[in-house]
């Protein structure tokens, strides 16, 4: 297939730049993914479509204020993104303007609490800095740091706390679980309530998410690598959930992922955590999610290639354009979506 065929026409004024005051009152669309019937709703309606038995399963990975402006001992300005802890104060960085930072450059943070040094510079153009620091890294961050918006989004984010999940409690992305932002702590008693199940995996959601696809062909696109781990208990809750024909409902692009990425030859799962370059398009088997809860997606992207290999290429581009047409808000602070 073509990288093309994903393609679809999105108004600039769609893209939702600033989250809603309150999360679960974003729209909702919904996708039968068998019928290619569509609903209109709101998050909060999402309760209708769950039944007792199901398991939502939920990236509780937190993100990093990993974007840290600083200045150069001239004085030159530099943004410098944290894409990877490397250990021993190291990070695999992604700096501007990368041709001021080569190998011995040096940044300072704040009035001077942090300072770095430029130690490697890679073949892809990403730096490997030194931070240089007393205390605590991450409180450091918490300080200094700001949160790491989507090149799409413009607008300077006032409470850093909206781009986290209420959910969220494994600090290491570089960028949200956005599927997730929809949910509130009371929506989420609702569900329990209601009998369905909660289970929690993580994966670190890293800046290649929004890579473009360049390949022309889909199947030549590599993808980018993402830790995803699951625990022992999120693992009973699954398998204990397709035993008695509970659904099992992903939150997000990443909580899939990370199921299709860990499930065994027989369906079944067990804790443990690896490497993933698993890339989903039209084909795929899927071996583990049942329904999926998503945000809307760029045109040519792997995460529209994602959804299109769950509910057709045919469905979803029809969802899109009638997104479109209804004047959806898209992207990370945009509304939703559940394929069931």
């Amino acid at each position: 297939m073509k990288t093309h065929d994903f393609w679809y026409d999105l108004p600039e004024e769609l893209i939702a730049q600033t989250p809603l005051e309150q999360r679960d009152t974003s729209r909702l669309l919904v996708l039968n993914r068998q019928t290619g019937s569509l609903e209109h709703k709101h998050f909060y309606d999402i309760l209708d479509y769950l039944k007792p038995g199901d398991c939502l399963v939920m990236n509780d990975s937190r993100v990093l204020p990993a974007r840290l402006l600083g200045h150069r001992p001239t004085g030159g300005a530099v943004e410098v993104l944290l894409l990877r802890d490397l250990g021993d104060k190291k990070w695999e960085c992604l700096c501007k303007p990368g041709r001021k930072m080569q190998v011995g450059s040096q940044v300072i943070f704040g009035d001077g609490e942090l300072t770095a040094t430029v130690t490697a510079v890679q073949d892809d153009g990403n730096r490997i800095v030194e931070f240089h620091y007393e205390g605590i890294f991450l409180e450091v961050l918490e300080r200094l740091g700001k949160m790491p918006l989507p090149p799409y989004i413009k607008a300077e984010l006032q409470d850093q706390e909206r781009y986290q999940t209420v959910y969220s409690r494994e600090i290491g992305s570089a960028a949200a679980p956005t599927a997730g932002l929809h949910w509130t702590k009371e929506l989420l008693d609702k569900a329990r309530e209601k009998g369905v199940k909660t289970a929690f995996v993580t994966l670190h959601v890293g800046l290649g998410t929004f890579r473009p696809v360049k390949a022309e062909e889909i199947s030549e696109h590599h993808m980018h690598s993402e830790l995803c781990m699951m625990s022992k208990e999120t693992a009973d809750i699954l398998n204990q959930t397709k035993k008695d024909g509970g659904r099992v409902i992903c939150v997000g692009t990443t909580s899939c992922r990370t199921l299709e990425s860990l499930v065994k030859e027989d369906g079944t799962f067990e804790a443990c955590s690896k490497w993933t370059e698993i890339f989903i398009f039209p084909g795929y088997r899927f071996k583990a999610m049942d329904g999926l809860i998503t945000n809307f997606h760029l045109p040519e992207s792997t995460l529209v290639m994602l959804v299109s290999a769950f509910a057709s290429r045919e469905n979803i581009l029809h969802a899109y354009e009638e997104a479109v047409k209804e004047k959806y808000r898209f992207f990370s602070f945009g509304d939703a979506m559940f394929i069931g």
